[in-house]
């Protein structure tokens, strides 16, 4: 197994569990405990994880950009239901939107009114939510499921035929020089083919997600629309991000 290959599993196993022994990863990646502490070292100095005696812990615990059902059921925060709700006022009736897997696009799902419009949606969970919406008509790519998402190239392929107006994106993290990034490199092809499918695309973003940074980069800062985050973003963080050429929508305001 290729470096790259092995951190992504270490990340996926973090973001299942929260903490990980070595001797854990020893057994699930068949490699020496030498390489191990070596991947751990290099994701530590990527500030994505904590390494303990023996293990290794989540750096970025509530950066979460794929869900497990426990967490789907925890409250969503004030940050959440602000950038949920600005998404929800840029739709029209009779649209077709995308919603990315994600706990604020599940936000947005659950503040959907019942109202005509085409929803794709690779995430189980805002299918779930959906469903009980008679007046909104559910598109599911293919693809296999990993946690609350389904993914492959099928998928892809899938969304890349579709006719989308506006596509609403989840993320790991958001950095100024890297961007938009995610811990799991399998959901970065679904998110590219949001992106690029769609006719405007926006990423949703809490202020906790600023300036920091997971494995792999899917987007520019200047690639989508708009991020639409929350009222709490510090004016210089968001003054930083405006000249990194990020638009930025806050509480309904767009700032370029």
């Amino acid at each position: 197994m290729n470096p790259i290959r092995r951190y992504e599993k270490i990340m996926e196993i973090l973001l299942a569990k929260r903490e990980v022994t070595v001797a854990e990863l020893i057994d699930q990646l068949n490699v020496t405990g030498k390489t191990i502490r070596e991947d751990l070292a290099k994701l530590e100095e990527k500030g994505l994880l904590h390494r303990i005696h023996g293990g290794a812990v989540l750096a970025q615990a509530n950066q979460l950009g794929i869900l497990t059902p426990k967490e789907a059921d925890v409250p969503n925060a004030d940050e959440l239901k602000q950038i949920a709700n600005i998404a929800v006022s840029l739709l029209e009736p009779n649209e077709v939107i995308a919603l990315d897997g994600g706990r604020t696009t599940l936000e947005v799902a659950r503040l959907l009114h019942d109202m005509p419009l085409t929803v794709v949606t690779n995430d189980l969970l805002i299918i779930a939510e959906l469903a009980r919406k008679e007046r909104i008509r559910l598109v599911v790519p293919g693809g296999y499921q990993m946690r609350n998402v389904l993914i492959g190239t099928e998928a892809v392929a899938y969304i890349r035929r579709l006719n989308i107006s506006k596509a609403f994106l989840s993320t790991t993290a958001v950095h100024p020089e890297d961007g938009f990034t995610i811990y799991a490199g399998e959901s970065a092809e679904i998110k590219r083919a949001w992106l690029e499918t769609a006719k405007t695309a926006y990423v949703l973003a809490d202020r906790e997600k600023f300036g920091q940074g997971a494995l792999f980069t899917f987007a520019a800062l200047n690639e989508v629309t708009g991020i639409i985050t929350d009222s709490g973003l510090p004016a210089e963080t968001a003054e930083l991000y405006r000249g990194k050429g990020a638009r930025l929508i806050i509480r309904g305001s767009e700032a370029e």
